[in-house]
């Protein structure tokens, strides 16, 4: 499944970075995004969402709201199928748009869905 990452990091200790190892690791062809890296472990990043060249299937946030406040026709535009909002990145007022255009919207820990076999379900 292809599954964009919203703020990659290349720092290992980071949990977005932890994310993009474990998503290619369980099989999913992952996009890491962020503005400023050109790629994380031989991983090529992404500045933006658009710029992905295949559809796209779930987003998983970890930027704060205060960054995704503004991204909510990034990410309709991006046609998911759902959007994980992993902890921290909550933002309800996004998590409704996202709904009401028929998008799945979950508030879970993208490394606990991997790890417990429930991210593809």
């Amino acid at each position: 499944m292809n599954v964009a990452i919203i703020g990659a990091s290349n720092k290992p200790e980071r949990y977005s970075h932890q994310a993009v190892l474990l998503l290619a690791a369980k099989g999913h062809a992952v996009y890491p995004i962020h503005p400023a890296l050109t790629e994380i472990d031989g991983h090529p990043v992404y500045k933006r969402l658009a710029d992905i060249p295949v559809p796209v299937h779930t987003i998983t946030m970890y930027v704060g709201p205060a960054l995704s406040a503004g991204m909510d026709e990034t990410l309709i535009a991006a046609k998911p199928q759902r959007v994980i909002f992993n902890p921290g990145t909550e933002n309800p007022e996004l998590e409704n748009r996202l709904a009401a255009a028929g998008i799945q919207v979950v508030q879970a820990c993208t490394l606990v869905l991997l790890r417990t076999n429930q991210f593809d379900a």
